[in-house]
């Protein structure tokens, strides 16, 4: 695995809400996904947890340069879009680090 950071990751965390996961998979497949890939962001992981005190999400975007992330964190649309996720999802944060490729946390 390379150690250089080869762009910037966006790392979702969550709890996904049990009654709502037919309408959560439809906005964010629908919706959240190519908005976030509109805004310059390409969605590099999605990953379940079915055991454990880690959150039952995680969803990672990546992108190439530190300027198209900074973007995307003051961008009155990733606000929205997070507004909407929180309908189905609790216990929501988010991080960014440099993407080196493959798993991180």
């Amino acid at each position: 695995m390379n150690d250089e950071p080869i762009g910037m990751k966006l790392l979702l965390s969550y709890e996904l809400n049990p009654e709502s996961s037919q309408e959560y998979y439809q906005f964010v497949m629908g919706s959240y996904v190519p908005t976030m890939q509109a805004l310059g962001l390409q969605m590099s992981e999605a990953w379940h947890t079915a055991y454990g005190d880690a959150p039952n999400r995680l969803i990672g975007f990546v992108t190439e340069d530190q300027e198209s992330m900074l973007s995307l964190l003051d961008n009155e649309t990733w606000l929205k879009l997070n507004e909407q996720l929180e309908e189905f999802v609790s216990e929501f944060s988010y991080k960014v680090i440099p993407y080196r490729g493959g798993f991180q946390l």
